[in-house]
């Protein structure tokens, strides 16, 4: 099982909802409106990444199959869009800006990863 402290956890949430902030001036359609906006929708995402995106991507995966995991960027971008849609303050206007935004977050993420040298899915 994953264990991550809670300073981690908090750090990682922080750093999050910093990406959306700067995601969110850079993807016209998406609006965050301020720093507790963005906390809350890092910390759903992370929740909704962590509890039904698995299940997404066990029921598609025929379909990741065959456009060679292209498809796993269809589920981030619905990730993203459900968690804007139960976030007060954040609001995403339609599928491509939720693809976009997803995109460049992931982006964000993975430099920041390889810049920091921290390993993604660490375990304990």
């Amino acid at each position: 099982m994953f264990e991550l402290p809670v300073m981690e956890l908090l750090v990682h949430l922080v750093l999050t909802a910093a990406l959306l902030l700067m995601v969110a001036k850079m993807v016209t359609g998406l609006e965050i409106e301020s720093w507790g906006s963005a906390f809350i929708v890092a910390l759903l995402l992370g929740l909704i990444n962590a509890i039904i995106r698995p299940i997404m991507v066990a029921l598609t995966i025929p379909i990741s199959v065959l456009t060679l995991g292209i498809f796993l960027l269809i589920i981030n971008a619905l990730m993203l869009w459900l968690a804007a849609a139960i976030s007060p303050g954040v609001k995403v206007e339609g599928f491509g800006a939720a693809f976009y935004g997803s995109l460049l977050l992931t982006i964000l993420n993975m430099l920041i990863a390889f810049v920091f040298g921290v390993e993604l899915m660490e375990a304990s």
